[in-house]
């Protein structure tokens, strides 16, 4: 953490800049794409007025840009998320047709997928990740043992990164190793885990740790290596050869580990402390931009990966007046608004209006093509082909063009949303919040479920049975996006799997 001198340094030269003009750099921006874990809408003053834990620094990030308040992963998981962030496109046209992967599991993106790597890469970027991969890499396995002496294959390096140094998975799953674009840094000296029973907010599984590896400081190390880059890149931006980090956090994820000053310091319990963790170093990650003179010439994104977990402890937050879903119903794995809808924000002075917010329908898809017209590369079939920009609305020069958002939960249900009309095809939550998909059939509950977000954002009455027009109108809108292998305009592409969405008992209308 930095020194309160320090501390006082950036507040004297934010003053400064204060009453400056603000003059926008020449070039193209760097790009830093920041995605905490299991961190919900309602977590976050930005996205939630009434939120009961303190998050100053994003508070003052979207003062300074502009906050998407109808935002939605791709899905309400993890590893299916960051394939939609990568690719721009839908987690479910993919192989992962349902849940997540482990840490131990191949890698999930080809070499030849278009990624965000690879794009800014094609633009001159360089390129690099720090922090949760959670998309698989191939270990070198003997017998189903790991060898760590060997170099990993087909981590974030084939991926179109130029250096990473990351962790495999979420922060709960092992081996517990950090990976140097290739090479483990240090090898396991010992084998480490806490059970529910003895932590229940710090639990992670039993496996392998390296000797260089502390669970409760992962947090602050991965935000020191980011800052590290962050200078280390900075000469050569000012040269004209811009860098894209992508920094995926494990926090505010289990193992739920805050330290000092932030243990015990939110008064609501250790997730609510993590969460200002969290803001406290995302702060720390604006200030070393600000100090390396690029300020002016990086856009700063922070998003999630889906919901808030129930390992955040909803019945105490809710004791102290704390909901971590803002209002919307269900939490991560569920089809509901809470597992998919997440905060998103945009900081760029001297581009985007300071303080603004927008209404508009957005997904983390859409940033693939954003960085794609803020580079000035040509639109291609492949890559981006579930997104539309959102560099008009940042830059307040137009509007996105998206119309309609298909989501998928844990258990690979699927919803399509079009306007304020939400269709969600299956029967219960699709995840983890009641009724769950076995005791919702059990119950009788119908297949479909039709809800109008604005006049019933929390998701309260199923309205199929009134409206069976627009039930059949979003059941074609979601087989055509599909069947067409995107949702975009552009030539006809093919999913990487079978694709099939209808519930038991739901068969497709006939078009007219």
């Amino acid at each position: 953490m930095r020194s309160l001198t320090s501390r006082l340094v950036v507040a004297l030269t934010l003053c400064c800049l204060a009453a400056a003009p603000v003059v926008a750099a020449e070039g193209p921006p760097n790009v830093i794409l920041v995605m905490a874990d299991d961190l919900g809408i309602g977590d976050i003053s930005p996205t939630n007025p009434a939120c009961k834990i303190k998050t100053p620094r994003l508070q003052a990030m979207a003062d300074q840009g502009m906050t998407f308040l109808d935002a939605h992963t791709t899905s309400a998981v993890c590893t299916p998320t960051r394939y939609g962030l990568l690719t721009g496109r839908y987690n479910w046209r993919s192989r992962l047709a349902r849940g997540v992967l482990s840490g131990t599991s191949e890698h999930l993106i080809p070499a030849d997928r278009p990624t965000l790597g690879h794009l800014m890469q094609s633009a001159g970027y360089h390129t690099s990740m720090i922090g949760k991969w959670h998309l698989g890499w191939d270990w070198h396995k003997a017998g189903g043992d790991i060898d760590f002496t060997k170099p990993v294959l087909n981590g974030p390096d084939i991926n179109g990164f130029d250096a990473y140094y990351a962790h495999c998975g979420s922060l709960d799953m092992p081996p517990y190793v950090w990976v140097d674009t290739g090479r483990i840094t240090a090898a396991p000296d010992r084998e480490e885990g806490v059970t529910a029973k003895e932590d229940r907010y710090g639990w992670y599984r039993k496996g392998p740790i390296g000797a260089d590896f502390s669970i409760p400081e992962v947090l602050p190390h991965l935000f020191d290596k980011a800052i590290s880059t962050i200078e280390s890149r900075a000469a050569d931006t000012k040269q004209g050869r811009p860098f894209f980090l992508y920094l995926p956090l494990p926090a505010p994820h289990t193992p739920i580990v805050p330290l000092p000053p932030f243990k015990d310091a939110s008064g609501l319990n250790p997730y609510a402390d993590f969460v200002m963790q969290v803001d406290h170093l995302m702060g720390e990650l604006l200030d070393c931009v600000q100090e390396a003179g690029l300020d002016d010439n990086t856009l700063v994104i922070f998003t999630s990966d889906n919901g808030c977990s129930p390992q955040a402890n909803f019945d105490l937050l809710r004791e102290n007046d704390h909901d971590p879903s803002a209002g919307y119903r269900g939490h991560k794995a569920d089809i509901f608004e809470g597992g998919h809808r997440v905060p998103l924000i945009a900081r760029w002075p001297g581009h985007i209006a300071p303080g603004s917010s927008t209404d508009t329908l957005a997904c983390l898809t859409d940033i693939y093509p954003t960085l794609v017209e803020l580079t000035d590369q040509p639109n291609a079939d492949r890559g981006g082909e579930d997104g539309f920009s959102l560099l008009p609305l940042l830059t307040g020069s137009g509007s996105s063009k998206r119309t309609s958002l298909i989501s998928h939960s844990i258990d690979g249900s699927f919803a399509i949303r079009q306007g304020p009309w939400k269709l969600c095809l299956c029967s219960g939550s699709g995840g983890w919040s009641e009724p769950k998909e076995a005791a919702a059939k059990k119950q009788g509950l119908p297949p479909v479920q039709l809800f109008h977000l604005g006049d019933d954002p929390a998701e309260t009455s199923n309205i199929a049975n009134a409206h069976p027009d627009r039930v059949a109108e979003l059941l074609l809108l979601l087989n055509a996006q599909v069947q067409a292998g995107r949702s975009t305009p552009g030539n006809q592409l093919t999913n990487d799997r079978d694709v099939t969405f209808l519930p038991e008992g739901v068969s497709l209308p006939t078009a007219n």
